[in-house]
């Protein structure tokens, strides 16, 4: 009897070395770090744990996609497994894995709109993002918000869209309701318009009020805008223009060509940024009739054709001397008066849609 108790009193202590043992390597596995020698980012797909293990297993994350499937199940109750991009740090133990797949925050990846960027440009910047997928929404000119969006891998597109579409919408109006007074723009879509080519003109911020400024009082004159940005639109048919515009540019008939049309073209020329539309909606109180490049990277503004053919001419003799050549050919010319009498303001010597930013 006593016999037979110490046989299975040896049994039962061999059994619980032995479990403790295997409990013991069990947890040194668990916890032990990982293969990872540099942080990396994976997608987990869809498909339970063996799929998940083996891209797990494939991207260097674990060492043994068995383990991690019974890890995984012995400590199922701390919660599901879930499909998305995870980041991983380096030498992450199977506890760590398990815990980001569960609980941590999925990786947030960025699209950023520039402002300025037309609708065909910003298309091809989302058709370009890694990770989005679905089909691209036909977009209107200006309607998004240029903005940086957060987005999941495998995000669709058009929601995002619809995201950028609504700032813009929120951005216009709150411009538009703190507008200044005796604008001479009659609706927010035409504030817009004109933020547009105030965008396009411009690229330093400080410049933004008093180039809305200039085109504000065209307005209330009268006056052609005669904005070389909507003239390039045209010609590029809104892919953006990687030339000088020509002589042929500025003689072509197209409602965006702001030589032979007077007042706002009939939409957007580019999705216009807060600041712009600040600028729009609330320009600079200035005389301002003219504006040209001043070989800095800014302008030089004038309120008579007379102070702005001495800046073209200056502008001219700047390049003259740095070896460039008189670039800006007849576009750059002494301006003419235009019909009715007001004086035409002479187009800013500057290669269409080259902004300094």
């Amino acid at each position: 009897m006593m016999r037979t108790v110490r046989v299975l009193g040896g049994a039962l202590l061999l059994l619980a070395l032995v479990a403790g043992a295997a409990a013991w390597f069990g947890w040194r596995a668990y916890t032990a770090p990982g293969p990872l020698a540099q942080p990396a980012q994976v997608v987990v797909p869809r498909g339970g744990t063996e799929a998940v293990g083996a891209a797990l297993l494939r991207n260097g994350i674990i060492a043994d996609s068995r383990l991690f499937a019974a890890a995984s199940l012995l400590t199922r109750g701390e919660g599901r497994i879930r499909a998305a991009e995870f980041a991983f740090p380096p030498g992450a133990s199977l506890r760590d894995v398990l815990d980001i797949l569960r609980h941590a925050r999925p990786v947030q990846r960025r699209l950023t709109i520039p402002e300025g960027l037309t609708a065909r440009q910003i298309a091809a910047l989302f058709e370009g993002a890694d990770g989005l997928i679905g089909e691209m929404p036909v977009i209107s000119e200006g309607a998004l918000l240029p903005d940086t969006y957060v987005y999941q891998y495998g995000e669709a597109r058009a929601p995002i869209v619809r995201r950028a579409e609504a700032a813009m919408g929120a951005a216009l109006e709150e411009a538009w309701r703190e507008r200044a007074p005796d604008l001479p723009l009659a609706s927010p879509r035409e504030a817009l318009v004109l933020a547009s080519i105030v965008e396009e003109e411009t690229g330093l911020p400080e410049e933004r009020a008093r180039v809305a400024s200039v085109y504000v009082n065209r307005l209330r004159r009268g006056m052609p805008l005669q904005s070389d940005p909507t003239v390039a639109y045209a010609a590029s048919n809104g892919a953006g223009l990687d030339r000088p515009i020509s002589r042929a540019d500025l003689d072509r008939d197209t409602p965006f060509n702001t030589y032979r049309n007077r007042g706002l073209p009939p939409a957007p020329i580019a999705s216009p940024g807060r600041e712009a539309l600040r600028a729009a909606t609330r320009p600079a109180q200035t005389e301002d009739l003219y504006f040209v490049a001043d070989g800095t990277g800014g302008h030089a503004f004038a309120r008579t054709l007379e102070e702005h053919n001495r800046n073209v001419a200056r502008w001219r003799e700047l390049e003259r001397q740095r070896g460039g050549g008189d670039r800006a050919g007849a576009n750059a010319a002494p301006a003419e008066p235009a019909q009715g009498g007001a004086p035409a303001p002479a187009p800013a010597p500057r290669a269409a849609g080259n902004r300094a930013r």
